[in-house]
């Protein structure tokens, strides 16, 4: 799981580019911490569905 700080500057920049717009640096930043949400979001949802049984 993130950190809630990283959680948090996700969304600032996600509400900054919407109205003020992002410097490079912004940009760059905001897509790394994209990159390793998407990743961690991706595991444990494999995981999730790795611990699904089946009953019948």
């Amino acid at each position: 799981m993130l950190s809630r700080e990283k959680l948090d500057r996700i969304n600032y920049l996600a509400r900054k580019s919407k109205t003020e717009g992002l410097t490079k640096e912004e940009k760059e930043e905001q897509q790394i911490l994209r990159k390793e949400y998407l990743k961690n979001f991706r595991e444990n949802f494999k995981r999730q569905l790795e611990s699904i049984k089946f009953v019948e």
